[in-house]
């Protein structure tokens, strides 16, 4: 269990933040949460674990993908149960042209992630779990995407800006994504997108989100606190790799997406 009080400074007031955000959503002691293994999924984990919820982490993804592979190593470390859901190769095709005719959205990231997210719920179904939470809005937040670094030569106001076109997108995306997950009646909560998390992460100065346009790693306070409270180095510094990308949906939608001469 952590001492929070251990922690300094901006790093106690963020953790503060994200244990009411999560508390403010969670209705029960058992917690799924989608799981990558990487620094947002691994720091919402470890914060649940540490305040006695019984956490069950949810992992899909294509057999040997990435994040199938690391989610387990940090799983182990973490000492929390973990499950997976492996993507079949031949129902997948099925699987994705199902959830983009149900969304008709033009927008690939969309599309990969509704059905990255179809997966965890089909997992989250199997183990009688009918809320899944999610770390999405720390990237957006936190300057944690990739497209940040060409916008921090052009000033706050512009990194700004983007920010709150990637928040907008988030918001409107996690509702298509419900819209999928709810075949199997389960919802995906995202704490780190609520109001009041949204307020305290917009007064984060800059400098400790991004610091220049060379900035590989970027999210440096959640980064920060997530090696205070015993994230494993490994995730805690591990560069971001989007789970449409880690899982190998988007390798495998590319694919199939050919034979459905669709152009998004």
């Amino acid at each position: 269990m952590i001492n929070a009080a251990s922690l300094s400074g901006l790093e106690k007031e963020l953790y503060d933040v994200m244990v009411q955000s999560l508390e403010s959503v969670k209705d029960s002691k058992t917690i799924g949460i989608s799981f990558s293994g990487g620094v947002d999924s691994s720091l919402l984990a470890k914060i649940a674990k540490d305040l006695g919820y019984d956490v069950i982490l949810l992992t899909m993804g294509f057999i040997d993908s990435h994040d199938v592979e690391f989610s387990k190593t940090m799983a182990k470390i973490l000492g929390i149960r973990h499950e997976i859901e492996l993507i079949s190769e031949n129902t997948f095709s099925d699987v994705a042209r199902k959830i983009s005719d149900m969304i008709n959205v033009d927008n690939l990231s969309w599309n990969e992630n509704c059905v990255a997210f179809y997966y965890v719920a089909k997992l989250a179904k199997k183990h009688n779990i009918s809320k899944v939470m999610t770390a999405n809005g720390i990237d957006e937040l936190f300057c944690g995407y990739n497209s940040y670094r060409d916008f921090i030569p052009e000033g706050e106001e512009a990194v700004i800006g983007l920010m709150k076109e990637k928040l907008d997108n988030e918001v409107r995306m996690m509702k298509a994504v419900n819209q999928v997950t709810s075949e199997f009646g389960v919802q995906i909560i995202q704490p780190f997108l609520s109001e009041k998390f949204i307020e305290f992460a917009k007064t984060v100065p800059l400098e400790h989100k991004i610091k220049d346009k060379d900035d590989l790693m970027r999210k440096h306070i959640v980064r920060k606190l997530a090696l205070s409270i015993g994230v494993p180095e490994e995730s805690a510094l591990k560069q971001k790799k989007a789970m449409q990308y880690g899982s190998l949906i988007h390798k495998n939608f590319l694919k199939v997406k050919k034979t459905w001469n669709m152009n998004f």
